[in-house]
């Protein structure tokens, strides 16, 4: 069944489930993704009669219990812990007030961008930082003359920044494991190529609004409380070994949290359950995922798809741009930027052996083009999550993104006047178990 574009049929069948639930309902999270996944994976059961029920099971289970799957699964579970003590440990709030204390008022929705930054590097996580924002965005719209859509547009745009590059980013686990390359190594680039990005975007912020004035209240803050976020953000840019850094970080937000008294030792546990369920969902997706891409795989749908893409590119720029254009049109389709790299990963990576794309790269190419995507559309959880608890329209929102264009106008630059000497030879197309394994050492 090689290059049989039916063999895609599993996932042309999400993509109808999802996307048609969303437009009939004009809500794209009525649909579970993990419910249409599932019928697509059935779908994927009744193709290919030539394999017996069993042959196919073995087969899913061969791609769920990949390493780089489980180990991606593992890295969720533990971050969602994290962000869960951290939180409930009173992280987030100190953070927060701490940055709003030591900045001037003149460069507020500036410092609203910036601290959005630093949390959402430091959580891993867009939704919890646009949560702990946006009511001080709102706060600060209310208080000055600014526009509550210039105030929480900073808030989104800070928030994307580190769903693209945090260690502990669900997008940025996914892309690195996908891909079987080191988590630093793929910040290093990712970080290069969004800098510019990022600076621009302060510096349009800071035009549009200095010729405002105002005050603003700032609550507490307890240093102590903000230690465990530098901890893990000094370890991970280190390259310690990411399941030392969150641990290391859960173990002083246990001792934070009981010191202060926002939880007692046997309470912390339960809070640690409650970060772990919020990535429940996205870790039964991955598995789910990879059943339903190793039997389109077996059935020749991914050849096809680099086929396809050999003939309509030139060279590696051709096939980086190619990687980030799927995964920018599978975000586009779900909604969610994690789940369009756990789609377009097993993809990209063979698209990347095959031209000679370093994996570090197209880890990059991948999370950027994905939060290029989720950041922009208006029907996405960050948006709609932003929009909800200002109370305004997520297209009120949209023309103060300046942040995911900037970072898409980036990426275009990167892939354009990317060095000929990168990575001349194809990098083997398996991850060896001795490789993969070496992913969770210490990095030096």
């Amino acid at each position: 069944m090689k290059h049989r574009i039916f063999a895609l049929l599993p996932f042309f069948v999400f993509v109808v489930i999802f996307a048609g639930a969303g437009i009939i309902s004009k809500d794209f999270y009525s649909m579970p993704a993990y419910v249409a996944f599932l019928i697509a994976l059935f779908i994927g059961f009744l193709q290919n009669k030539k394999l017996s029920f069993n042959d196919k099971l073995a087969i899913v289970a061969k791609g769920a219990g990949d390493v780089n799957i489980i180990t991606m699964v593992l890295i969720f579970l533990v971050a969602g812990a994290f962000s869960g003590i951290v939180t409930a440990a009173g992280g987030v709030e100190s953070t927060v007030n701490l940055g709003l204390s030591i900045i001037p008022p003149q460069f507020m929705v500036v410092g609203l961008f910036i601290i959005g930054c630093f949390i959402s590097i430091s959580m891993g996580t867009s939704m919890g930082t646009i949560t702990a924002l946006a009511p001080i965005a709102l706060g600060v719209s209310q208080q000055t003359s600014f526009p509550v859509s210039i105030c929480v547009g900073a808030v989104v745009c800070g928030a994307m920044f580190g769903d693209n590059l945090s260690f502990i980013s669900d997008t940025t686990i996914a892309a690195v494991r996908t891909q079987g390359c080191k988590m630093n190594d793929k910040f290093k680039q990712n970080f290069f190529i969004v800098l510019p990005a990022a600076i621009v975007t302060i510096i349009i912020f800071f035009l549009t609004t200095r010729h405002l004035s105002y005050t603003v209240e700032v609550g507490d803050y307890n240093f102590f409380e903000v230690i465990p976020y530098l901890v893990v953000l000094i370890g991970a840019l280190i390259g310690f070994n990411v399941f030392a850094v969150l641990f290391s970080g859960i173990i002083l937000s246990m001792i934070v949290g009981i010191y202060n008294g926002s939880f007692s030792f046997l309470e912390s546990f339960g809070v640690i359950g409650e970060g772990m369920t919020g990535l429940f969902e996205i870790s039964i997706i991955s598995i789910i995922v990879a059943c339903i891409i190793a039997l389109i795989k077996e059935n020749g749908g991914i050849s096809l798809i680099i086929d396809v893409i050999k003939k309509s590119v030139k060279g590696k720029r051709g096939a980086e741009l190619g990687i980030g254009i799927l995964v920018l049109l599978v975000d586009f389709c779900t909604a969610n930027n994690t789940v369009a790299i756990v789609i377009a990963g097993p993809v990209a990576k063979d698209i990347g052996d095959e031209f000679g794309v370093a994996p570090k790269r197209v880890a990059s190419i991948l999370d950027i083009f994905a939060s290029v995507g989720q950041g922009l559309i208006p029907y996405g959880a960050q948006l709609l999550t932003a929009a909800a608890i200002v109370k305004i329209s997520p297209l009120a929102i949209l023309p103060h993104l300046y942040y995911p264009i900037l970072m898409l106008v980036s990426v275009l630059l990167f892939i354009a006047f990317r060095p000929q000497k990168d990575n001349k030879k194809p990098v083997p197309t398996e991850v060896e178990p001795a490789e993969a394994e070496a992913e969770t050492e210490p990095i030096k």
